[in-house]
């Protein structure tokens, strides 16, 4: 896991046969500025010398958080660590936590529930078709309308059976992969979209197989898992996205991809500091239940307790 503290651009023109090829790369560091800037001019030459033996690369690296950064770290602001446990501002604002081995798996139940979802748009849209063909005195399209919300309610009462509570399900696929491992220990936490899964029997690279194995059997979300892989680290978001918690703007400059300019810093912090107001009134996620017969390793059980008082756990407070 690296999450630099400085970050630069190189950039390299090279003229041939009357065409200009223009180069663009990152640097990073963590040990000044300078260092940064003669990483980055490092791997601009380099880049420019295989796009000149014919290697067909991108002329210019897209400035992201980390989601999609082919082998560039995470891009944000460090607001604290703890050990090596590092504590970022992402890109609209939100803290993260992010460790190297503490396994932490993110599971979206959105996804899962969306055909639900769909019925319930067109049980609506049943309805305003009884509504239109009531108020234009056709009673075919009235009929057509029942027949749809007759469906419609039919195919949502079918997703409710069907998919049943998601803590429950979940519950299910980890105690089925549980079944098999007695030394794993699993802490489940609800968040506003899903849950959140915590390894505590012992720390894990997040290249070992035994993760994927994880991964796959919750069925975790597909772009937590390749972040993971991409960044080598484990994440978990721990404060309230903005907008569920009331702000109405955005953090400034839009996108908040780190580092900003520096004219751009009081409008940042005068963000952050209502950001921090509004956030106080929830909770990032809250515990349910834990799984497992595993003892807990004391590495796990720190970043737990961590990510238990940053996230506000077992604080009653509403989820954002």
């Amino acid at each position: 896991m690296i999450i630099p503290r400085y970050w630069a651009e190189g950039v390299v023109r090279h003229r041939s046969d009357g065409r200009q090829v223009t180069v663009r790369r990152f640097g990073w560091s963590d040990v000044d500025p300078f260092d940064a800037q003669a990483v980055a001019d490092s791997r601009v030459a380099e880049a420019l010398g295989r796009i000149l033996s014919g290697e067909k690369l991108a002329k210019r690296e897209p400035k992201v958080p980390y989601n999609g950064a082919d082998g560039v770290p995470i891009r944000e602001e460090i607001v604290s660590e703890r050990g090596d446990v590092v504590i970022t501002r992402n890109s609209y604002g939100a803290l993260c936590l992010n460790t190297p081995d503490v396994l932490f798996a993110d599971v979206d139940v959105e996804a899962v529930i969306s055909p639900g979802i769909g019925c319930a748009y067109l049980l609506g849209l049943a309805v305003a078709c009884i509504g239109l063909g009531w108020g234009t005195g056709s009673p075919a399209l009235g009929v057509w309308g029942l027949l749809v919300g007759l469906v419609g309610g039919a195919l949502a009462a079918w997703s409710r059976i069907r998919y049943g509570d998601p803590l429950k399900r979940l519950k299910g696929r980890i105690e089925r992969f549980l079944a098999d491992r007695p030394d794993w220990r699993i802490r489940v936490y609800r968040t506003p979209a899903g849950f959140r899964l915590l390894a505590m029997h012992r720390v894990f690279s997040p290249d070992d197989p035994e993760v994927a194995g994880l991964f796959a059997a919750v069925k975790a979300d597909p772009v937590y898992v390749r972040m993971c892989k991409r960044q080598q680290c484990f994440r978990a978001r721990i404060s309230p996205k903005p907008w569920r918690a009331g702000m109405k703007e955005h953090i400034r400059p839009r996108p908040g991809v780190w580092p900003v300019r520096e004219e751009w810093m009081p409008a940042r912090l005068a963000w952050i500091r209502e950001y921090e107001k509004k956030a106080a009134g929830y909770a990032s996620c809250c515990l349910e239940c834990e799984l497992g017969l595993g003892l807990t390793d004391s590495k796990a059980r720190l970043v737990q307790g961590l990510h238990d008082e940053l996230c506000r756990a077992g604080s009653g407070l509403p989820l954002a």
